[in-house]
């Protein structure tokens, strides 16, 4: 039976707390789209950029949280392999009959292969991590530039022209 914390898509917390914002962001929006509002010259427009906000942090977490979860589980692949592999390397060193230059050459290679995939393994962790925290920033990006564009567009309704 899985755990809080070890469940994955629609039936995650975070995609729980997800789905509750973006419906937080439409009850929002209807409750105050029938507000008229004399300062604010398009609030259909600044209402809808809101749940666009929303929208844009909401997939920018799904990105980084599935990120986390490919993450976890190459690092879980990884702990597997390497448990295999110590199993396997001890097995190997039991072995009475080999002289002691052979064992210690035997060590030397192992402990050179080690450090080897450990540094291979680290690179690919970290190359997993940054994919997708670019790809989350990148989206939370794209969205603040439209989010400016918008401002300029409700200030120039507004009549107040930018210089």
């Amino acid at each position: 039976m899985a755990n809080e914390t070890t469940k994955t898509g629609a039936d995650s917390p975070f995609s729980q707390a997800f789905g509750q914002a973006k419906s937080a962001a439409e009850d929002f929006t209807r409750i105050f789209s029938e507000l008229k509002f004399p300062a604010v010259p398009d609030l259909e427009l600044l209402l809808n950029a809101h749940k666009r906000n929303l929208e844009t942090l909401s997939a920018a977490n799904r990105v980084a949280l599935e990120g986390a979860q490919a993450v976890a589980k190459r690092h879980m692949e990884i702990l597997q392999q390497t448990v295999s592999e110590l199993s396997e390397t001890v097995r190997s060193f039991t072995n009475a009959g080999e002289p002691p230059q052979a064992k210690a050459a035997k060590q030397t290679e192992l402990l050179k292969r080690s450090y080897e995939r450990a540094v291979a393994n680290t690179r690919e962790l970290s190359d997993l991590i940054s994919r997708s925290n670019t790809e989350a920033l990148e989206l939370l990006n794209r969205r603040v530039s439209e989010a400016l564009d918008e401002v300029k567009t409700l200030v120039e309704k507004a009549g107040i022209k930018a210089g």
